[in-house]
């Protein structure tokens, strides 16, 4: 009795009408079980003309990685026909199988139907056993015999995905019958994504961030080998520049401090064991930048520029990352002025922050009128405000009287003339004139 881990997929593709290299595909679920799988499908190529509509590739995502080249393809069939694919993963790498169906022009159909994931080896097709990890020092070599249970002949393909942890390494071997192995038709293939290579070089882990800090966790598992490490350094540079240091380490955590805020950092790990050829290349690195830091302080400096009836020009001094503490950062000013017996509070963002001689315009505001101004400085982690600013809008032109207020009463000799004052003076009212 099967052991279904799933089943029920299906995907027909009728190539009529499609251009060349258009493309569909069909994802099975994420399979993360520490154990082996078999994935059964029936599939289908075939035209009248009896050229290819298309190709039907099969892919293996490990871990939604790449995607890789295909591990089995076909182009043409005729008849329903059927394959397996014996995929063999190990905690905690998990994988996807991908279906891809490209069409070549051509009118057709390209069909997968009654797509199983098993829960227990192919029957036809061997599976990868899993290997041991190995450690060699630089320059050495290591040897490892990677079998699959099953039967097989020499046509069939087996497949094993291999990442580079370490560079210029160089992989080469060569494929070995056993004889009580049964020849049997080309049936399917066999995936194994389950060796790891380990040299004495290590990928530190990221324990915590700060703004001058960082905690790494060193890999304890490099210390488990042929022979004992030794010494434990980590290497750590800025990712632009040329600055970096290199600190002995003698526990699996690690502390580097003193480092800018919001500044991107490699760290790598020099591990070193006894004999020739024992200290590892640093590396790989491991790329993090640390938090932003609160300013500093806020902008200093605050004068007026430029004084109208409806707008005020501001500056104030420059400032950059040694105050900022962070290249991410924003400038608003923030005012607050009485209009209508009601207070306002307004705030914009000054663009003008990078120029040598910074300023800001607020414009639309009400002649005569005290504003209150400061500058807002804010990163992601804080802010800081500059000292406040009250500064008079100058006099404007007033409104007109209003109409209906003019009330007049005439005399033998004169006439008496009585009416309101405009509803914006927009400054001392010094003169009427009749």
């Amino acid at each position: 009795i099967d052991h279904f881990v799933f089943a029920g997929s299906f995907m027909l593709v009728n190539t009529s009408g499609r251009f060349s290299g258009q493309k569909a595909h069909l994802l099975m679920p994420h399979l993360k079980e520490n154990d082996t799988h078999c994935i059964d499908f029936h599939y289908y190529v075939s035209s009248k003309s009896g050229a290819s509509p298309g190709t039907l590739n099969v892919y293996v995502k490990v871990n939604d990685g790449p995607i890789g080249n295909p591990v089995w393809n076909t182009s043409i069939t005729g008849t329903w026909s059927r394959a397996e694919l014996a995929i063999s993963t190990f905690w905690p790498n998990f994988y996807q199988v991908v279906f891809e169906v490209v069409t070549s022009g051509l009118s057709g159909y390209v069909a997968i139907d009654e797509v199983k994931v098993l829960g227990h080896p192919c029957t036809k097709t061997p599976h990868f056993l899993r290997l041991q990890s190995v450690e060699v020092n630089a320059g050495q070599f290591a040897t490892f015999q990677c079998t699959a249970n099953g039967g097989t002949d020499s046509s069939d393909r087996l497949w094993l995905q291999v990442i580079y942890l370490f560079p210029n390494a160089l992989i080469s071997g060569e494929r070995r019958e056993s004889e009580r192995n049964v020849n049997l038709k080309n049936y399917g293939l066999s995936i194994s994504s389950i060796l790891d290579f380990i040299l004495p070089l290590n990928c530190s882990l990221l324990s915590s961030v700060g703004a001058t800090y960082l905690w790494i966790q060193l890999n304890a598992n490099s210390i488990n080998g042929d022979g004992p490490i030794i010494q434990r350094e980590v290497e750590y540079r800025t990712s632009s520049g040329s600055w970096y240091d290199i600190q002995p380490v003698d526990s699996t955590s690690y502390k580097i401090g003193h480092l800018d805020p919001d500044t991107e950092y490699e760290i790598s790990v020099l591990l070193t064991r006894p004999g020739e050829g024992g200290t590892g290349s640093p590396g790989p690195a491991l790329k993090t930048r640390t938090k932003c830091a609160d300013p500093m302080r806020g902008p200093r400096r605050l004068e007026v520029v430029e004084i109208k009836s409806r707008q005020i020009t501001i500056c104030w001094e420059p400032f950059g990352y040694n105050v900022t503490r962070c290249h991410r950062y924003n400038l608003t000013v923030h005012y607050r002025y009485q209009a209508g017996g009601q207070e306002q509070v307004r705030e914009e963002v000054s663009w003008d922050t990078e120029s040598s001689h910074p300023q800001h315009t607020i414009t639309n505001l009400s002649p005569y009128t005290n504003v209150s101004i400061k500058l807002v400085l804010m990163n992601p982690e804080g802010r800081k405000d500059s000292q406040e600013l009250v500064v008079q809008t100058d006099e404007d032109v007033p409104s007109a009287v209003p109409l209906e207020s003019i009330q007049g009463s005439t005399f033998e000799e004169k006439i008496f003339l009585q009416w309101r004052e405009p509803a914006q003076t927009y400054g001392v009212i010094t003169l009427y004139e009749v």
